[in-house]
């Protein structure tokens, strides 16, 4: 059986070097990992994808063709890559590993809210357990009115790919322990998170307290798991959460079970 592991988050959110980190720590412990480049306009890639669009779909030209800028042309690379789905789903199911992380476009926006980005993800996924993993900058969540703003876009990733999803606190390298922890109790603690959202200027132009109230407890219902794709801190917990939705806790093995729960 294959698990698929999608790696969904806004440009900069460390999606690529996460894809190739969990990719070297799932390998250390024995499983069989591929990975798949779903970004046609990447340009550095921190690991060596098993498949690459890249090779199907070459942005640079497109671009050139359609005279396009950055957006568009990720628009019209996307659209085409789902031309070429069968030729990549085979290349996909030849591989045979356990997990199959999938690394998406920086621009996520336009990957996710489009038709050819979701239809995309679920032909490759087909029928297989999946999780999506939406990564959260921990440096740019320092403000409230910034975690707000992208937890709310996780909730509407989330219910536009319809997809098992965990947020994911990344990049905590950048910030001291105690300030990663202020985050973290700040999400476990929705009436804290309100006070200091009703106290930043930009969300009290948009919403009163009884707004917040209705919001808030939603969006916080889900947990923030916190790692590092530097040093690999926090990956065992994750990896047991990634466990917890595709295979109801129980690690998956061919010969001897993992030694990492």
């Amino acid at each position: 059986m294959t698990y698929y592991i999608i790696v969904l988050g806004v440009a900069g959110s460390g999606k690529t070097t996460l894809t190739g980190s969990l990719q070297g720590w799932l390998e250390d412990y024995g499983f069989d990992v591929a990975t798949v480049n779903l970004d046609p306009a990447a340009e550095y890639l921190p690991y060596k994808p098993d498949v690459d669009v890249r090779d199907y779909v070459d942005a640079r030209k497109v671009m050139e063709a359609y005279r396009l800028g950055p957006n568009g042309t990720l628009i019209v690379s996307t659209d085409l890559i789902a031309t070429r789905l069968d030729e990549i789903i085979d290349e996909i199911n030849s591989l045979r590993s356990n997990y199959i992380i999938i690394d998406t476009p920086g621009q996520l926006e336009v990957f996710a809210f489009r038709e050819s980005g979701p239809l995309i993800l679920n032909a490759i996924i087909g029928d297989s357990k999946c999780v999506s993993l939406f990564l959260i900058d921990a440096y740019f969540s320092r403000s409230p009115s910034n975690l707000l703003s992208t937890l709310l876009l996780s909730t509407s990733i989330q219910l536009r790919l319809a997809k098992p999803q965990v947020n994911v606190l990344s990049k905590i390298d950048l910030l001291p322990s105690e300030e990663v922890d202020k985050l973290l109790d700040l999400v476990e603690d929705p009436d804290s998170f309100i006070q200091m959202l009703i106290s930043d200027r930009g969300t009290r132009l948009l919403w009163d307290y009884s707004d917040l109230e209705a919001i808030v407890p939603r969006i916080l219902s889900s947990s923030l798991v916190p790692v590092s794709a530097v040093s690999r801190e926090g990956f065992e917990n994750l990896y047991a959460m990634i466990q917890r939705v595709v295979a109801g806790g129980e690690d998956y093995y061919t010969e001897e079970p993992s030694p990492i729960l």
